[in-house]
């Protein structure tokens, strides 16, 4: 048996799904397994199949399985066949806690994709995003923290917009997304990056004069600051246990 256990929430197709999810991301259920037939897993958790098969399908779309019809449901190997949308599994552990290590990744993606989207912007972006982008600097200077924090955003969108590469903004929607049930203690964490003005404003007069190399280098000098921030946040290095690890 499975060692799966009976489900008493509501939906009980999310309650399926996360235990599912678990095993599989905790390598309890490993690439290439096997998981028991619809009858057998019904019963273990005390569902019907319209709740099982719900979960089913959205362990599919996440690429943790394959379902295959007339067939078997196989494990995964996820990180061959998952996208961004499982990192916010990822990022919270089983006992609650977050992953150093995935933090440690989105802040990295996070700053490389905004490094280069900010050279694209300079070669890429039209007279309106300049305009909008000067906006949003002086939105940064004159507005309150919360306020500062809806700038930053709008400050990144149009660079990643005006950056004309659709991969990027869809990974910045991912980054997003893995981080929305933290976003209070992220955006509180990144302080000291949402205070640096002047760095905002240095990585609009490099894309406004239309140098994509200075561009590149101002905007990983403000993102910087936000992954040593993070880094000062997160637990030593020798003590981080992250899900999926093998």
């Amino acid at each position: 048996m499975s060692g799966f256990t009976q489900v008493q929430r509501n939906p009980v197709s999310g309650a399926v799904f996360d235990q599912i999810a678990g095993q599989v991301l905790d390598g309890s259920l490993p690439a290439g397994a096997l998981l028991p037939p619809e009858r057998i897993l019904t019963q273990e958790f005390g569902v019907n199949r319209q709740a099982l098969r719900e979960a089913l399908q959205r362990l599919a779309q996440l690429g943790l399985v394959e379902i295959r019809h007339g067939g078997a449901t196989r494990v995964c190997d996820w990180r061959a066949s998952a996208g961004l949308d499982l990192l916010p599994l990822l990022l919270i552990r089983a006992d609650g806690a977050a992953a150093p290590q995935v933090v440690r990744a989105i802040m990295e993606m996070r700053a490389a994709v905004g490094a280069d989207a900010a050279a694209l912007c300079a070669l890429r972006g039209g007279e309106q995003l300049l305009r909008d982008l000067r906006a949003a600097v002086a939105d940064l200077v004159h507005c309150d923290p919360v306020g500062r924090v809806a700038a930053d955003t709008r400050f990144w969108d149009l660079i990643v917009d005006g950056s004309g590469n659709v991969c990027y903004r869809l990974a910045l929607n991912g980054l997003r997304a893995s981080y929305r049930q933290a976003e209070s203690l992220v955006h509180q964490v990144l302080t000291p990056e949402h205070n640096a003005v002047d760095r905002y404003r240095a990585v609009a007069q490099a894309i406004a004069s239309r140098d994509a190399p200075q561009a590149r280098y101002r905007a990983a000098a403000l993102l910087e600051l936000g992954t040593a921030a993070m880094s000062t946040f997160l637990p030593d290095p020798s003590d981080i246990s992250t899900r999926g690890k093998s």
